[in-house]
C-alpha cells in the first residue's frame, strides 16, 4: 500500500522536535507525522509524574488537535530511505522531504518505555507505591536525571534516605561552572541527599529498577549500601536502527547521525534529522530539539519556494535549567539578559542584590528563578497549547 507522492513531508517521531516541526509546516505542506505512541509524552514532567499522582495524567497529551491539515499515523517506522518510510503495518509512505525525529530511549521513569499511555500510567502508579513504601532509595547516576529525581522524591517524602552514586568525579558533568555544581550540592545537602562521586557498584542490585525489595549493594571501595528501591539515571540511546543502506552511512558507532550545518543528513538533499539522534555537539534537551525544528522548517520552506541557500543551525551556549523539586534547583544561563527585556533584567538584578545573591554575576539563577522558569509547572502548559489542548 502506498500514498501518492505530492509535496509531502514525513516526520518520523512525535517528540518535542517532531511536533514543533509538524505544526510549523502544517499550513504549507502535507505533513504526515509518524509516531507509535498514542499520545505525546511530556518527558520533562516524567519524574514528577512518578512522585505526584496529579502529574501522571498531565504528562500524556493527545495528538488529535496538533494538525489542522496534516495527519498523525500511529505506527512504527521500520525502514526509512531517501524517499520513503516503511511502517510496521506494511504501509509505505512516499515523501518529498523526510525529517528524522525519533529521539532516544532512556531507562524508566525518565521515559515511559511503552507506546500505550494507559499501560505507562499503570507503571508509574505501581512504581510510585513501591517508592512511597520505601525508607531508602538508591539512584545510580549523578547527571540531571539523577539530581532531578532526588529533588522530586525529597519534595514529597522529605524523610526518605536518598543516595546518589555516580562514576563521574562530580555531579552534572559538562561545560558548567564549578559554582553551579556547588549550588546544587548545597541544596542537595540541605535536602539530606547523600552524593557519592567517583563511585560505582561492584554488581547490579538483585531487584529490578523501580521494584520494591530491600537489598544491600557493595561499592568498589567496599562500603555497603542498603536500600529498598533503586533507579538507573543514565543510559540514553539514540533510536536510529531503522535507516536503510542509503542513509546508514551517516550513522556513527554510537548511533548518532552526522548532519550538515543546515541539519540535513550528510550526502542527502531532502532528508533532515533533529534532536537527540544528531551528532551536533550540544546538550540533548527539549529546547535543542525545538531549535533544530525551527531551522529545518525554515529550510524546507526555502526549498519549497525554489531557493537553495538554507540557514545554518548554531548551537547555543551550554545552559541548563535543573530543578530540584517544584521550588528548588539552579540554572546556568549564560547571556540570560539577551532573552528578557531591559526592565525585567533590571528587576532581576535588583532582587538578586537585595537577597545578597552573588550567583547571578556568574550567570547562575537561584532556586526561586529556576522554579519560575521550569520547576513549578515543568512547562506543561506550553506543550499543551502547542498540541491544541490548552
Amino acid at each position: 500500500m502506498s500514498t501518492t507522492m505530492r509535496t509531502t513531508v514525513a516526520v518520523v517521531g512525535g517528540g518535542y522536535g517532531g511536533i514543533a516541526l509538524a505544526k510549523e509546516l502544517d499550513d504549507v505542506t502535507d505533513v504526515v507525522l509518524i509516531e507509535p505512541r498514542d499520545t505525546f509524552v511530556h518527558n520533562v514532567a516524567a519524574l514528577r509524574g512518578l512522585t505526584d499522582p496529579r502529574w501522571t495524567d498531565r504528562m500524556f497529551i493527545p495528538y488529535d488537535r496538533l494538525l489542522s491539515r496534516g495527519r498523525v499515523i500511529r505506527d512504527k517506522a521500520v525502514r526509512v530511505d531517501a524517499t520513503s518510510v516503511t511502517l510496521a503495518s506494511g504501509t509505505r509512505i512516499e515523501a518529498a522531504y523526510i525529517v528524522l525525529a525519533t529521539g532516544s530511549s532512556y531507562p524508566f521513569p525518565a521515559k515511559a518505555g511503552v507506546a500505550d499511555s494507559a499501560t505507562a500510567k499503570e507503571r508509574y502508579h505501581a512504581t510510585r507505591k513501591a517508592l512511597a513504601d520505601a525508607d531508602s532509595v538508591l539512584l545510580l547516576g549523578g547527571g540531571p536525571v539523577g539530581l532531578e529525581l532526588a529533588g522530586e522524591i525529597t519534595s514529597v517524602w522529605p524523610d526518605k534516605a536518598v543516595t546518589i552514586v555516580t562514576r563521574d568525579d562530580d555531579i552534572v558533568p559538562g561545560g558548567y561552572p564549578d559554582e553551579f555544581r556547588a549550588e546544587l550540592r548545597r541544596q542537595l545537602d540541605a535536602m539530606g541527599v547523600r552524593v557519592l562521586p567517583g563511585a560505582h557498584l561492584r554488581e547490579e542490585p538483585p531487584t529490578g529498577a523501580g521494584e520494591a525489595g530491600t537489598f544491600t549493594a557493595t561499592l568498589q571501595t567496599g562500603e555497603r549500601l542498603t536500600a529498598d528501591v533503586w533507579f538507573r539515571c543514565f543510559g540514553a540511546s539514540p533510536v536510529t536502527g531503522y535507516l536503510a543502506e542509503d542513509l546508514a552511512a551517516s550513522r556513527r558507532e554510537n548511533g548518532r547521525l552526522d548532519v550538515t550545518a543546515d541539519l540535513r543528513l550528510t550526502g542527502q538533499q531532502r532528508v533532515f534529522a533533529l534532536g537527540d539522534i544528531t551528532a551536533v555537539p550540544e546538550a540533548k534537551q527539549a529546547g535543542a530539539a525545538t531549535g533544530h525544528a525551527a531551522v529545518i522548517a525554515a529550510g524546507i520552506r526555502t526549498l519549497l519556494d525554489g531557493g537553495d541557500e538554507l540557514a545554518a543551525y548554531r548551537p547555543g551556549p551550554p545552559g541548563i535549567v535543573l530543578p530540584l523539586g517544584p521550588g528548588g534547583g539552579a540554572t546556568y544561563a549564560p547571556g540570560w539578559e539577551d532573552h528578557v527585556d531591559a526592565e525585567t533584567a533590571a528587576h532581576i538584578r535588583r532582587h538578586s542584590a537585595d537577597r545578597g545573591d552573588t550567583l547571578l554575576q556568574l550567570d547562575i539563577l537561584n532556586a526561586e528563578m529556576t522554579s519560575q522558569l521550569k520547576g513549578a509547572d515543568l512547562m506543561v502548559g506550553e506543550y499543551a497549547d502547542l498540541l491544541g489542548q490548552g
